[in-house]
């Protein structure tokens, strides 16, 4: 049975999510090693301007699960394009380059999960 010191070390709250200020957005951390509340995912949000994109890239250590939350994108995959919206979800294997660009007219919200807590990126996005 857990303790309420394992639940407070895992419980995050909104003020405590990690921040990185992208030239297209930003990208939002939750759960992860680095953070120290998983050994298993890295899980966040990834918040896109309006007409903006992010660097096609991919992750040579994980699959990754990418939820459209708010908005509209257009998800590419290699050299194929895929209009997604609110609600679409789309599974990345491990090594397919892809990126995400908002083309509706607010901000874009996307969930976006890993397989595993130790995240690495290659690539514009990285």
């Amino acid at each position: 049975m857990n303790s309420n010191a394992d639940i407070t070390a895992r419980l995050r709250t909104t003020d405590q999510h990690l921040i990185e200020p992208q030239p297209w957005g930003r990208l939002e951390w939750y759960v992860s090693g680095a953070i120290g509340n998983s050994e298993k995912l890295t899980v966040g949000k990834c918040v896109l301007d309006p007409g903006q994109a992010n660097g096609r890239h991919w992750h040579p250590t994980s699959d990754e699960v990418l939820t459209v939350l708010k908005g509209r994108i257009v998800h590419s995959w290699d050299d194929e394009e895929f209009p997604m919206e609110e609600g679409d979800v789309i599974s990345i294997p491990q090594g397919v380059v892809h990126n995400a660009r908002n083309v509706g007219e607010g901000q874009a919200e996307l969930s976006i999960v890993f397989s595993t807590a130790h995240r690495t990126t290659e690539g514009a996005e990285s």
